[in-house]
Order: structure tokens, then C-alpha cells, then sequence
């Protein structure tokens, strides 16, 4: 898709480097909306699976994908030139990931080391109290030894085209006749490792890991209000419950009904074992937010400020009714766990039951503390992050009104962001192409550091997040979503060059480059299988990232192309 821009060869070198301000912009923001569209379709328990398995890895290598495909299209000579711009952001992209962000998030996820259990991670509180970087550091987890593997295993296709190039030499035609049936091979390769790795993730889309990353993306919603706490979690709720349901019939077909179960023997009342973990990871912080006074319970007003300040118009009877049912010692309080059981009742009952069609609570003027109090809510650790307008237009609907309505954003989200990133990904190839070019050094260089800056920061912010959470379960999801994306980058991103050496015959002619890419996920799959790493390890990690570029600047010097 192309669409009317500047020759970057027609513009000085202020104009040059606003064209590269300008697209890396664009393109960084097409990549977020891409991600935040994915993202919303988590809150979609009929797409959850799919999403989190297919969706989110396929569309989150596609900024870079489309970096590499534009870079070998056009005239075929010129073609073999800014390949190299494409090799660069698959070089840098792979190596910045598993370097930058990974280092960043030991750093911000790090605890203590616990000299009397054998020097393993603490994520008991106090998490943090040494300033040492090797006594300080984080627990690599079984998923995040299993995802190196995989990372690992996917780069073989590497290995495939690197045999004819270690022996080709002479002009483009010459190497790429000879390259041509083993990167048919390659790209056979790449896309059976791409199925292989989408279908691994649909098969875990129910572990912990997918879980955290949901959950996360719950809370995140509910704190920016762009939806209500039914309109978030009663599909997801109401889900659950024919799962256990299915479960408790497949165990018994005769269970004796009484008023409060139904015909399996659930409790109207109680949420199972899997809601209730479901809502106390999503509900936790605010309970503990709301409990002005500390005491570990919530009193009526606390109660109806909650459900308030959640976008629910419930009528007073049924709240006041529900909070009696709960408030059994009269004590005109609610502890944790009737908290939980509270909402479970409130989020399961329809739109009838509750008095009204989910419409938000009507704005209230509330005191300073109360202010202050919602500004804690569910996300302690970002005091700073600036208000943001509630999108009243979702949470004026009913909950299944908002599924639909996010089903419907999500995919506008999904569909103008990869627009963006088809339209300008070529513009961004020829501007890296041209400051190469008056910079007077190979366009490999230029992207290797620039391109990654607009593509992959998504990546890296959702490591962040993750990882400044510093539990055992958020690192996990920080550090295995960094392979992941290596994974991609190896499979998805490289079959889109063996594609382009077979079909418009290219040559592979970067050896130098393929070996750093290697090499550093070699190194990073050694580091990944020990069971925790420390802070100084961190640091060592993320000086990996520019020696890599010196690596291939020497191995070219001696000659390797």
C-alpha cells in the first residue's frame, strides 16, 4: 500500500531526520494501537484463547515484518541493497529484545536473594532491601526455561541458509541461484516452526502465564474505567460457571437440588475455587484500597463507593440486600472473602435483577480522600500516570452491550494499525536507507539501532509493566513474552526473507549478521536455564546489545559478508 511521500534524497539533513522522527511516530503508535487492540480482546472470554495464542504473537511482529518485506520490494537491484535495511531491524529487533528489555526487567522486577534459602529469590515482603546487584536478581521459572527452548529450536532455518552462504560467492544472480532451493527449504521451515509455536500457545492459552496477562489487562480497564465490572467480567464470570458446571455433571447426575443450588450443586452464592482466584487477582488491590480505615473489612458506604466508582448503577435494595446476605454477624461490615462472594452475586445477576441496563453511576461529587482513595485503585505504582477520560460511551451500556462494543473497537484498533504500519513501513525503509547513505555506513547499522525503537516498543513496555510487579508470576509473564517475540522474529519475520531470496531472487550475503543473531540467543538460552538471575547478570545481558554490533563490524573487516 503506498501512499504520496517525501524523497527523503530531496531534503536537507534537518528535514531528513524530522521525516525519521516523524514515521518512527507513526509507526510506534500503529504498533500500540495494534497491541492495545489485542489487548482489549482479552476482555472477550470467547476469544481469549485464540487471541492470547494467535492473535497477540501474529500481530505483534507484524510492524517489524513489514519493515523486512518492503525492504526486498521494488527494482530488484536496489532490492538487494535495502535488504539490508530489513536484516538490520530483524538483527536488531531479535538482539534488542532479548537484551534491553530483559536486562531492564531483572532490574525493575528484582528482590532480594535469601542467604538462608541457598541465595533463591524472596517474594515475601519486604522484597527489596539490599542495594547489591548480586545479591539482588530474579527466579527464572520453568516456562521461561521451556520458552528459550523453543526460541532455540526455531533458529535452525538460520542454520539452513547459511550453508550455501558460507560457500556462494560472485554477483547477486550467481548466489541467489545457487540459495534458491535451500531457502524454499527455509521458508518450509520457518512456517512449520510458525504453526508450531501458534498452535503451543493455544494449548497453554489456560496456563498461568496467558491468566496473568488477562488479569492484567482486567485491572488495567477497570482503573482507566473504559469499561464497567460487569461489563468486564460477567462473560468471563458466567463462563466459568458453566465450566464447573459441565465438571460437577460429568461427576454426578443425580445431586439433590435445594434453594441454593441449581441442578449440579453449585451455590448461588459462592463462587467456585477458579472464579473466585479469577476476581481476587482482579479485585485484591482495590478491596485492600477501599478499606479506608484498615481493618480488613468493608462497611456498606465503602461498599456502595466500590461499585460506584466501577461504573455500577445496581439499585440500593439489591446492593443493601446482597451486603446483608453476607453481613451475617450483623456487624454491618463485609470481610475479604464476603467482599468476594458480594460481587461474584452483583456481577452474575442480570441486567433485571439489579434494577437497571448497566448504565454508569451518575457523577458524584466526592471529598478530597475520597479522590485520593480512588486514585490508588487496583494500580498502586503509577501515582504519576495522568487521568484519563472514561469513555462514558461503553460504560452506559449493559454488559453484553460492552462485550460487543469492545469486540467492535478492538477490531478498529486491529484493522487502522496495521493500515498505518502497511502504509509507512516503506517511507521508513527508504529514510533509513538514505541516512545510511550520508552517513557513509551500511544501511544494516542504521536500522539495527533505529528500527527497533518504532517497532518494539509495546514489547517493551508491557516488560516493564510486568516486571516492576516483582512476583515470581509477573516476571515469568515478562521475560517469556520476550522470547516469544524472538521466537516470532525467527519464524514469522524470517520466512518473509527466505520468501523474498526464492521468489524475486535475492541473495543471502549477511553471514557477519546471522552469526550475532545466533550467538546472542545462544548466549541468552544458556542464561535462561539456571532457576534465577541476578541484577549484575542483568547488566551483563544488556551490554550484549552494542557488542553485538561490534561483532559484526569485526567479522566483516576479516572478510565475512
Amino acid at each position: 500500500m503506498a501512499i504520496p511521500t517525501i524523497d527523503p534524497a530531496d531534503v536537507g539533513a534537518t528535514g531528513l531526520a524530522w521525516l525519521l522522527f516523524s514515521y518512527g511516530y507513526i509507526l510506534c503508535y500503529a504498533s500500540n494501537l495494534i497491541s492495545e487492540g489485542s489487548d482489549l480482546l482479552l476482555l472477550v472470554p470467547s476469544l481469549a484463547g485464540l487471541v492470547g495464542g494467535v492473535v497477540l504473537p501474529f500481530l505483534g511482529a507484524v510492524p517489524d515484518g513489514t519493515i523486512m518485506l518492503f525492504s526486498g520490494l521494488g527494482d530488484i537491484e536496489k532490492a538487494q541493497e535495502t535488504l539490508s535495511v530489513g536484516v538490520g531491524a530483524l538483527a536488531g529487533s531479535t538482539i534488542m529484545l532479548l537484551t534491553v528489555p530483559w536486562a531492564l526487567s531483572v532490574y525493575r522486577g528484582r528482590v532480594d536473594f535469601d542467604e538462608d534459602n541457598n541465595m533463591e529469590p524472596n517474594y515475601k515482603q519486604p522484597k527489596l532491601t539490599k542495594s547489591s546487584f548480586s545479591e539482588t536478581g530474579v527466579a527464572l521459572s520453568t516456562e521461561v526455561n521451556q520458552g528459550a527452548k523453543m526460541m532455540m529450536l526455531t533458529t535452525l532455518p538460520y542454520f539452513l541458509i547459511q550453508i550455501p552462504a558460507f560457500f556462494l560467492s560472485g554477483d547477486r544472480e550467481t548466489v541467489s541461484a545457487g540459495e534458491k532451493n535451500w531457502a524454499a527449504a527455509g521458508f518450509v521451515l520457518c512456517i512449520s516452526f510458525f504453526i508450531l509455536y501458534l498452535y503451543m500457545q493455544v494449548k497453554m492459552s489456560n496456563d498461568t502465564i496467558h491468566k496473568m496477562r488477562r488479569i492484567a489487562v482486567i485491572k488495567e480497564t477497570l482503573k482507566k474505567g473504559a469499561v464497567s465490572l460487569r461489563g468486564a467480567l460477567r462473560e468471563e464470570v458466567m463462563s466459568l460457571q458453566k465450566k464447573e458446571s459441565r465438571r460437577r455433571a460429568s461427576i454426578t447426575s443425580d445431586t439433590e437440588k435445594s434453594p441454593l443450588t441449581n441442578g449440579n450443586g453449585m451455590d448461588h452464592n459462592q463462587p467456585s475455587a477458579e472464579i473466585s482466584e479469577l476476581l481476587k487477582g482482579i479485585l485484591g488491590e482495590a478491596f485492600r484500597a477501599y478499606d479506608i480505615d484498615g481493618d480488613s473489612n468493608l462497611n456498606k458506604k465503602e461498599f456502595h463507593i466500590f461499585l460506584s466508582d466501577f461504573h455500577e448503577s445496581i439499585n440500593k435494595n439489591t446492593v443493601d440486600d446482597v451486603f446483608a446476605d453476607f453481613d451475617r454477624d450483623g456487624s454491618g461490615t463485609i470481610d475479604y472473602d464476603e467482599f468476594i462472594a458480594a460481587c461474584y452475586v452483583l456481577i452474575t445477576k442480570t441486567s433485571n435483577d439489579t434494577g437497571g441496563p448497566g448504565r454508569s453511576a451518575p457523577k458524584r461529587t466526592s471529598s478530597r480522600a475520597t479522590e485520593q482513595l480512588s486514585e490508588k485503585i487496583l494500580l498502586d505504582d503509577d501515582e504519576d500516570e495522568e487521568e484519563e477520560e472514561v469513555p462514558e460511551d461503553l460504560t452506559a451500556l449493559s454488559p453484553e452491550e460492552q462485550q460487543r462494543a469492545i469486540i467492535r473497537r478492538a477490531f478498529s484498533m486491529l484493522i487502522i494499525g496495521t493500515a498505518i504500519v502497511l502504509m509507512f513501513s516503506d517511507p521508513m525503509v527508504e529514510v533509513l536507507s538514505e541516512i545510511a547513505v550520508r552517513a557513509n555506513i551500511p544501511p544494516f547499522y542504521v536500522s539495527f539501532i533505529l528500527a527497533p525503537v518504532a517497532a518494539n516498543a509495546s514489547e517493551v513496555i508491557a516488560s516493564q509493566y510486568y516486571a516492576s510487579k516483582k512476583t515470581r508470576k509477573t516476571i515469568t509473564v515478562a521475560l517469556t513474552a520476550l522470547e516469544g517475540a524472538a521466537s516470532m522474529n525467527n519464524t514469522f519475520c524470517l520466512s518473509i526473507f527466505m520468501g523474498l531470496i526464492y521468489f524475486r531472487g535475492l541473495a543471502w550475503q549477511f553471514s557477519a549478521e546471522t552469526l550475532a543473531i545466533v550467538l546472542v540467543q545462544l548466549v541468552m538460552y544458556v542464561y535462561a536455564q539456571r532457576s534465577k538471575m541476578s541484577t549484575a547478570t542483568g547488566f551483563v545481558i544488556l551490554s550484549f546489545f552494542p557488542l553485538s554490533v561490534i561483532l559484526v563490524a569485526v567479522l566483516e573487516y576479516f572478510g565475512l559478508d
